[in-house]
């Protein structure tokens, strides 16, 4: 007959009650034989009935109040003998108390006061003992050759790796046992010892390989030890070339009041391999510039924005105004904000950027003090297919949102960018770099004007009460959000393939989401007003890197369980992106990762006439006239892949290919 070890693996707390109650009876007899020199006419004189009873009562109720049957029995730690003893210690008091009681009344000892010491000290050796005895030998079952197990190692031989044994041996199910072989450490006093009779190893490159050759591991897991460290991504590339699984638990902060669950160790996700360190905020200056204030997201609903919202929430503003055109999302994100931040005030606006109308209502009901404008229509291939778009809602949204800032007196407009409005080779792009310019120079001009009224520059705290002031962020493409190539990758990953690159060479910035918005609130904060804010983007990432790593994350193998296809540049997309133009350079600031972009000035009545024109001319659908006068507004704008690349050569006329063009992308305007 088969043994089903899973019925095994815990004793029902019921049992491990009686136990203890059973230990403890033994213990008190004990104490009798050792105190009498084992003169059983002399312990027989004692009321044993009323001995029996009592002990039994007086500990059943400590064991309840100190649950000391709670722990599972073969992962008995420290907490679990420090719960026995104060349980034990417990009774003991309670005996004393009785018997200092009857002692009063002039009545004799419940029991002998040497023979309640001796009791406490056998019941607690007997009921840890019987614990340990447990522990053993389950952990001997567990290496027999005939149950099934993988073998573990885990990296990071702290709190949080002790943490992380305890619960993937006490949650293993059915046949699917787990047994911890090592763990790896950093740390040089913990090499060569033993955790709970495991072996710490030191954390060095061929580690790995000789822990393969000993234990023939097929699961990884790390802890917070490798949180940050350029390591990381050579563990987890030498995992995956040698098919073993790897996972990650959350940072301890997460975890530590509620305690580790199973479900909290999952699979590393190709946003953990970004390499990149923990941002340090200042978290005093956020809170000056954001608390108390009325602060207003444009595109609320996206990715940026939501997460944006999120953030601002924490420094408890007095009011969170949600603004975007997509109802549903608009509606999840605020009952999402409503659920996790009760004491705060958000107002949910559905409205367009382009509807000047509803945002004069938006502005004059709400009066926020400083704007987030994350609204933006941003897919490249789409926007090249419709500039009119693009225009009326990147160029003339952001016009819109600025004027009214001023006119409402806005402390600190932020908009937020994008690297490709850098010698931009699309639509989108340059859409972004024109409403870059407007901006800055919109800026330019309103402190301009501030500082001949008052006769001197301006400085920070006159700033801060005077005409609103523009802060524009730029970074590259975000993990996970709307569009970009990590869902799009996971979707086709979990449809069998093919997962679909544009060109072998095509080259990416990246990073979290989180980190982008945690640099915008900085920015916005250091900011005074006309600055680009840059980020560090870091390393640089090639797209077809990181199809395959996330082809190799999910367990199949690229080339023959999915296959990686190029299908070619798409309209308007470049091989690799810039943070900086040609004639850019950046001055640095206090923020490591914050640079200030020092780019060209512009004057904004003339600015401010051109992008007019523009929009009159996107408001009537000439796409080829649209991109025209892009053109002439950025003339680093040089059109890649794309139709419009003959505007580049200087001919103004539209030949009847063009025309012919012209005719179907208004036919497809999206």
């Amino acid at each position: 007959m088969k043994l089903n070890l899973s019925r095994l693996r815990v004793l029902p707390r019921w049992v491990i009650f009686l136990i203890d109650l059973g230990c403890v009876l033994a213990a008190v007899t004990v104490g009798f034989l050792l105190r009498f020199n084992f003169d059983l006419s002399v312990i027989g004189t004692y009321n044993w009935s009323e001995i029996v009873v009592v002990t039994l009562a007086v500990n059943a109720v400590s064991f309840i109040l100190f649950r000391t049957f709670a722990g599972i029995i073969r992962h008995t730690s420290l907490q679990d003998a420090w719960r026995v003893l104060i349980s034990i210690t417990a009774s003991t008091g309670i005996f004393v108390l009785i018997n200092m009681i009857r002692i009063y009344r002039g009545k004799p000892n419940f029991l002998p006061f040497s023979v309640v010491l001796i009791s406490l000290f056998c019941a607690f050796v007997l009921m840890l003992v019987y614990r340990l005895v447990v522990k053993v030998c389950f952990d001997q079952l567990m290496k027999s050759k005939h149950i099934a197990r993988a073998n573990v190692v885990i990296y990071g031989a702290g709190y949080a790796g002790t943490i992380t044994q305890d619960v993937l041996q006490s949650r293993a199910k059915g046949d699917h046992l787990v047994r911890v072989v090592a763990f790896i450490e950093d740390d040089p006093y913990t090499w060569g010892t033993q955790l709970e009779g495991t072996p710490i190893y030191r954390a060095v490159p061929s580690v790995l390989d000789k822990l393969l050759r000993k234990y023939n591991f097929s699961q990884l897991v790390i802890t917070d030890a490798l949180q940050g460290s350029s390591y990381k991504e050579e563990v987890v590339d030498w995992c995956l070339k040698h098919k073993v699984k790897v996972q990650q638990i959350p940072p301890m902060a997460q975890w530590m009041q509620s305690g580790l669950k199973m479900k909290q160790i999952q699979d590393i996700r190709i946003e953990d391999l970004l390499n990149r360190n923990v941002i340090t905020m200042d978290n005093a200056g956020i809170s000056k510039e954001l608390t108390g204030k009325v602060i207003l997201v444009t595109g609320a609903a996206g990715s940026i924005g939501s997460e944006l919202a999120r953030q601002v929430s924490a420094f408890k503003p007095a009011k969170v105004v949600l603004c975007d055109q997509a109802e549903s999302p608009l509606h999840d994100l605020y009952i999402e904000l409503k659920a996790n931040f009760t004491k705060l005030e958000f107002r949910p606006f559905l409205g367009d950027v382009c509807n000047v109308r509803q945002m004069k209502h938006l502005y004059s009901r709400h009066r926020p003090q400083i704007v987030f404008h994350a609204a933006a229509y941003k897919h490249v291939p789409v926007m090249e297919r419709a500039p009119d778009i693009a225009v009326l809602n990147n160029v003339m949204g952001t016009l819109n949102m600025a004027e009214l800032a001023v006119d409402h007196g806005v402390e600190k407009f932020v908009m937020i960018s994008t690297d490709k409005a850098v010698n931009p080779t699309n639509v989108m792009g340059a859409s972004k770099r024109i409403a870059e310019i407007l901006t800055q120079a919109l800026n330019n001009h309103l402190h301009r004007e501030a500082e001949q009224e008052n006769g001197h520059s301006l400085d920070g705290m006159t700033r801060r009460t005077g005409p609103t002031a523009f802060i524009t962020t730029r970074f590259g493409n975000v993990l996970g959000s709307n569009g970009s190539v990590v869902p799009w990758f996971k979707k086709q990953i979990e449809k069998g393939g093919p997962v679909t690159v544009t060109h072998p060479e095509v080259t990416r910035y990246f990073m979290t989401i989180a980190e982008a918005c945690q640099l915008v609130l900085q920015a916005g904060t250091m900011g005074q007003g006309g600055e680009v804010f840059v980020f560090d983007m870091g390393t640089p990432v090639k797209i077809t890197d990181l199809a395959v790593k996330m082809i190799q994350l999910s367990g199949l193998e690229p080339g023959k369980d999915i296959e990686v296809v190029y299908t070619g540049l798409r309209p308007g997309e470049k091989l690799y992106e810039e943070l900086l133009a040609k004639k850019e350079d950046i001055i640095p600031t206090y923020h490591e990762k914050i640079m200030i972009a020092r780019v060209r000035s512009y004057d904004y009545p003339p600015v401010h006439d051109q992008v007019r024109k523009l929009i009159g001319i996107a408001g009537e659908g000439d796409v080829w006239g649209v991109v025209q006068m892009m053109k002439q507004i950025v003339p680093e704008y040089k059109s890649n892949n794309s139709v419009f690349e003959e505007l580049d050569g200087g001919n103004s006329e539209e030949s009847s290919v063009s025309s012919a063009v012209s005719d179907d992308l208004a036919s497809e305007n999206l």
